[in-house]
């Protein structure tokens, strides 16, 4: 653990299972849910326990360190309802050096908003600040209220490190404006390497972190294009999941100095077209500690690789630019975008709004007073995060140190301005959510409630102010919910508000079962039926479609496809470059194949035909194309090294795998059938008659509700009507036999005067480049009544011709 404290990777990272996810107590709403006299309302007004008022429009409080349209003086306005005192303290450079102007903030008591006006010439001829402005703030509060005789590093007018109304104001702590569009550096650096001196705590509280805390960097206007935004609907993306660093980490074709970066990142715009790729979902690239992470053999446990830890929530991670200086993350990250957009490539990125990088409680017996004060807990601490009903503790639903407040309507600003900022200035076209039910929370302190239907939640109201894309596509951003948390009723898979798309951890843990669980998991035909046709019992209860699941095997967070199919149970112990990581998931649902390489092979082109072949959005994680391999560890979050680095040479199977990758893509792109705008019409679980998509039986029969629900059924195929897409194939047939050994298909009609002509079959005897056909090469089966042999956990796809 570094020594500040700051809480890494969660050692159950994301396990995606409400089975694993662990237990925690709920509470009873406090008083606030009682009714409340006009001194209680006050109160709770001071607390932060109601909603407040209606929000006003986007980034309407102008907060930050701005400069006016003449760019003759830097405005600085930062939100706190409980502070007493603020001053911003103004620095000639980054780190290392004490401050050179220190300035009082003026409240204004109707928006809680903090603010001071100050000319550019007197930045320069006063304070001798002639090139980037760095600054932070200092706040002092109830709990430590001002005294003139105060001086760093004293305990002068200190009360208490929290007070009864959750205040930790502290103004030895120097901090980050959460609204910096730049931080300076990490909070530790090779020359910074003491965090104690961000903590609370009688041992820590009269330490100065002034010269080595990240300060913000006042920025001025980028005129750096990020391209034209891709207008593609939702349902006809490719996702490509991957980090910014580790996707030229390891890249000879990249130039050294460039490896890692943004710039880096740009140069493979062209290969992720080629491959198929329509939209690339980057892990966290707002601001976290990363730059002491160790990239050599005597790493540890202690690093964050992945970034799950947000200290700023508008800068561009300093750490991937190849041009460091102010201004460079900024614009660095704009070309890259638009090296994205002129692929025709859309750029999503992960956004933690869940908690942040201060994390908890990290010293101490009582759990109470030690706790790092980098930015919002020294600022407003009950209007950032939820905290336990006498405001004393965090409230966790995240595992790594609390939750953000996210029902809050000054946290909720923040989240929707920076969500803006990354839009509409930075060029982003959709987030992923990580944790996202923590942002449908709908209450504050000392409870937690999951509610899609509370308009006040942070979910309704960053679908209400950034529009979702349309169905058919056009303007907007893709919003995508990681629909679950830790304990309470945070498993919500399927259960999101309107606008809101979902990893569909149902249709992972389905087809996972089905390929390795034979015998031991129950997967009916049925629930097959439901994930590959896009989970209408998900989606469509509530007027959300096929689209709003995306499907994937595999994610960062646990095994990548070729270890899903190659290893029983983790291996995180393992030394250097591949481990060793702690935590990681224990229930997997992986299987080794019996040990046999062949079979493995096999299995990652079954599980990847799942995901291009179903209705819905596919994702892959960065090299599944190529079968990369973590040689079986699952939880590789803290890990700098090639265990997450991405590798682009290619043996003759590699290469072999991403051909089959590439054109399973392109199958699915050249056929609208696959990537439905609705739920197929007539599709259900009770064999009735179905007009664009028919469910057969083996035998050739359509398949009936006895069969749907027989436990021991495991094979089904199902024939699509091209016709009612305008696809170019008039029907496709697709089976699955999901049994241990082979299985005769019968073949349905293929259209008159039609035959049936073989695409792929994932089967040991089908390798090598043209495991997938190209169009026009496909190999004739024969018409109706034809019967066709099955290896056992094999995948068919045929075309109508």
């Amino acid at each position: 653990m570094l020594q500040c404290g700051y809480a890494v990777e969660s050692t159950a990272r994301h396990a995606g299972r409400v089975a694993e996810l662990s237990a925690m107590h709920t509470a009873k709403q406090a008083w606030i849910q009682a009714g409340i006299t006009a001194t209680g309302w006050l109160l709770a007004s001071l607390l932060g326990l109601h909603s407040g008022p209606t929000q006003a429009a986007i980034d309407s409080q102008q907060l930050g360190a701005r400069y006016d349209a003449g760019q003759a003086n830097l405005n600085f306005r930062v939100y706190s309802s409980r502070a007493t005192r603020i001053e911003v303290w103004l620095y000639k450079t980054p780190s290392g050096a004490q401050e050179v102007a220190k300035l009082v903030l003026t409240k204004d008591a109707a928006t809680q908003v903090w603010s001071k006006s100050v000319a550019v010439t007197t930045i320069k001829n006063s304070y001798g600040i002639t090139g980037t402005v760095y600054y932070g703030y200092r706040a002092w509060g109830p709990n430590w209220p001002y005294n003139a005789a105060w001086t760093k590093g004293s305990g002068t007018g200190f009360v208490s490190d929290v007070d009864s109304a959750g205040n930790r104001f502290n103004p030895n702590k120097l901090l980050l404006d959460p609204y910096a569009r730049e931080i300076s550096q990490d909070p530790n650096t090779s020359t910074c390497t003491d965090g104690t001196i961000y903590a609370s705590g009688a041992t820590h509280r009269n330490k100065d972190s002034g010269a080595c805390a990240s300060k913000g960097v006042a920025l001025l206007a980028d005129t750096t294009s990020f391209g034209s935004k891709p207008t593609r609907a939702l349902k006809d993306e490719v996702i490509y999941e991957v980090h910014v660093r580790g996707l030229t980490r390891n890249d000879a074709s990249v130039p050294a100095a460039e490896r890692g970066t943004y710039l880096g990142a740009a140069r493979k715009a062209a290969a992720l077209a080629a491959l198929g790729v329509t939209a690339v979902e980057f892990l966290p690239v707002q601001e976290t500690q990363n730059d002491q992470n160790d990239v050599d053999p005597n790493s540890t446990t202690d690093d964050n690789y992945w970034g799950y830890m947000t200290l700023n929530y508008f800068a561009p991670d300093r750490r991937y630019a190849f041009d460091k200086s102010a201004g460079g993350p900024t614009r660095e990250w704009k070309a890259m975008v638009k090296a994205f957009h002129d692929a025709g490539i859309k750029v999503y990125i992960d956004v933690v709004y869940n908690h942040t990088g201060e994390g908890g409680s990290w010293g101490g017996t009582d759990g109470l007073t030690v706790y790092n004060l980098l930015s919002f807990r020294g600022l407003d601490n009950p209007a950032y995060y939820s905290l336990s009903s006498d405001f004393q503790y965090p409230w966790d639903n995240t595992g790594v140190g609390g939750n953000y407040n996210t029902r809050h309507p000054i946290a909720q600003n923040l989240i929707v301005d920076s969500l803006a900022y990354w839009r509409d200035t930075l060029g982003v076209d959709g987030f992923r959510f990580d944790l996202a039910s923590v942002l449908g929370n709908s209450c504050q302190h000392g409870c937690f409630n999951f509610d899609k239907t509370d308009s006040g939640n942070a979910l309704n109201r960053i679908s209400a102010e950034l529009p979702p894309r349309a169905a058919g596509g056009g303007a907007g951003i893709d919003l995508i919910a990681e629909p679950w948390a830790i304990g309470g009723n945070s498993y919500q898979v399927g259960n999101f508000p309107a606008g809101w798309a979902e990893w569909n951890g149902l249709y992972r843990d389905a087809l996972r079962k089905k390929q390795n669980k034979l015998g031991v998991e129950v997967v009916t035909p049925g629930t097959l039926a439901s994930r590959f046709s896009g989970s209408s019992d998900l989606y469509g209860d509530d007027g959300r479609k096929p689209w709003h699941s995306i499907n994937f095997m595999v994610a960062h967070d646990g095994f990548t496809l070729n270890d899903l199919y190659a290893y029983d149970s983790k291996q995180n112990n393992q030394p250097w470059p591949y481990g060793p990581s702690d935590g990681g998931e224990d229930h997997n649902l992986s299987w080794n194949q019996g040990g046999v390489v062949a079979e493995q092979r096999k299995a990652a082109r079954t599980g990847l035909a799942f995901v291009l072949l179903s209705a819905g959005v596919p994702m892959m994680t960065g090299g599944d194309e190529a079968l990369r391999t973590q040689f079986g560890n699952n939880n590789t979050y803290n890990l700098d090294s090639a265990a997450n680095w991405l590798y682009w040479t290619r043996s003759s199977i590699e290469a072999d795998h991403e051909t089959y990758t590439k054109r399973m893509i392109a199958f699915r792109k050249a056929h609208p059938a696959l990537r439905p705008i609705g739920f197929y019409s007539g599709v259900d679980n009770n064999g009735n008659v179905m007009e664009q998509l028919r469910w057969f039986k083996p035998d050739g029969a359509q398949a009936d509700n006895a069969y749907f629900n027989g436990s021991d059924n495991h094979a089904l195929a199902w024939r699509i009507d091209g016709s009612e897409f305008a696809d170019s194939a008039s029907a496709i047939y697709i089976a699955y036999n999901g049994w241990s050994g082979p299985v005769n298909f019968v073949l349905p009609w293929a259209g008159t005067g039609k035959q049936w002509y073989r695409v792929t079959d994932t089967a040991t005897w089908n390798e090598g480049p043209n495991t997938v056909a190209l169009p026009g090469s496909e190999t004739l089966i024969g018409g109706e009544n034809t019967t066709y042999a099955m290896q056992g956990r094999s995948v068919l796809v045929l075309v109508a011709k």
